[in-house]
């Protein structure tokens, strides 16, 4: 949950019954099945003793995403409306709101899967006006969406439904998105409000009997070169990622810090990790080792800015937990990569959404890391990357650092017991 205006030119005339590219897309869609200019890959999500089990039917870290979730692989298509309020009008066009989010977020996808993950957004360019002010539909963060209920995101959600009748097909699209006016509601920096419905119906259809799901809601603005980034953060949703950040009034420090949106999206670029990347399906298997068997095993790791290469390795604790390895350093996502080196993390299916399901090693504690500028940004892990002749243990799982070479790639050593 966690947007600043970007400008660009957006499409201003559409068949909303067929929908079309976002400006980043090539004019020719392709193969829908596969995303344009992808590497070799078949897209597979993760399989074999690495892949560990779900405990949850909704969002977690397990290698399996229940039905009902969006794919993140291939073209994926979403549709975009605007809306503002009768005591909240929007100040900026709808080119100008959409335009803070397309195609940076369709680019942002493209450039982490490797090509794997086309994502095609089809804005509806006006501004859909509410019925009611603001403070009238009760919203706050953590809001549900209660079709019992004639307040909150159902009644939202009602009307934009009934704005859109007969000119816009939802069974084309995957994702819904519902960029609020940024007048309404407390500013971001006071209070975060975006939120997704994702994976089960949220009660709601169209007219044709559509379910109304994996919607996300984005309202006020972030901070940082990379605001758009919310959304990249709540559509991780729909593709069935959980929150790494503690939810739910706890308040600790981040877990994994800027290693992934899904902790922080706030602030500088940052990439997802590497078992994020293997979950969505944009690894090849042959990037990802599984050392399922006790030993030494030594491997040479090429950072997940780049494209080729060994991008994780994963040791399986139990049919639940793992310890993953993986190499970071400065690319066109990670932009405060300020210690390139060997992150090393322990994931657990069986922690709930915004309860830790990850937690990065750190391999300076106690320091006040590397890149302390920004105040959105967990300073303390910047630096938790472990570097040359660095070694960790966890879990009965030693990590060293072996070394690096002018290419940029680590080689590692993992030794798990017996």
């Amino acid at each position: 949950m966690k947007a600043l205006a970007i400008a660009v030119m957006v499409i201003t005339t559409l068949a909303l019954t067929a929908p079309a590219p976002s400006q980043a897309d090539p004019a020719d869609a392709g193969d829908a099945g596969e995303a344009t200019g992808s590497p070799a890959t078949d897209g597979r999500r993760p399989s074999g003793p690495c892949a560990l089990a779900s405990v949850t039917p909704g969002v977690s870290e397990a290698a399996h995403t229940p039905a009902g979730y969006a794919r993140s692989t291939g073209t994926v298509r979403a549709i975009t409306f605007l809306v503002d309020f009768p005591d909240a009008p929007a100040r900026s066009t709808p080119q100008e709101r959409y335009g803070e989010f397309f195609p940076a977020v369709a680019d942002f996808y493209r450039t982490s899967s490797y090509g794997r993950l086309d994502y095609r957004s089809t804005p509806v360019l006006r501004w859909i006006r509410m019925s009611r002010p603001y403070a009238a539909y009760r919203i706050e963060r953590g809001t549900p969406f209660d079709a019992s209920r004639d307040d909150g995101y159902h009644a939202l959600s009602k009307e934009i439904l009934a704005a859109v009748d007969g000119t816009v097909d939802l069974r084309r699209y995957d994702l819904v998105n519902v960029l609020l006016a940024p007048e309404a509601g407390p500013p971001a920096t006071e209070d975060v409000r975006s939120v997704t419905f994702a994976g089960a119906p949220t009660g709601l259809a169209a007219a044709d009997g559509t379910p109304f799901k994996n919607v996300s809601f984005i309202w006020s603005r972030q901070t940082g070169d990379s605001p758009f980034r919310v959304l990249n953060h709540e559509n991780a949703h729909s593709f069935g990622l959980p929150d790494l950040y503690f939810t739910g009034g706890v308040r600790q420090k981040t877990p994994v810090g800027h290693w992934d949106l899904m902790d922080e999206d706030w602030g500088p670029s940052n990439d997802f990790l590497a078992w994020h990347k293997w979950k969505l399906g944009w690894l090849a298997p042959g990037q990802v080792h599984c050392l399922n068997a006790p030993g030494r095993r030594e491997l040479t790791l090429t950072p997940t800015s780049v494209p080729d290469g060994t991008k994780l390795a994963v040791v399986p604790l139990s049919a639940t937990r793992a310890v993953t390895v993986e190499a970071r350093a400065p690319g066109p996502l990670d932009h405060v990569v300020c210690r390139p080196g060997v992150l090393v993390s322990t994931v657990a299916t069986d922690v709930a959404s915004g309860a830790g399901p990850v937690r990065t090693l750190d391999a300076t504690p106690g320091s006040h890391g590397c890149h302390t500028s920004d105040p959105n940004l967990n300073a303390g892990l910047s630096d938790a990357p472990y570097v040359a002749g660095e070694r960790c243990a966890v879990a009965g799982v030693t990590v060293e650092v072996l070394g690096t070479d002018a290419a940029g790639r680590w080689r590692v050593a993992v030794t798990r017991g017996a």
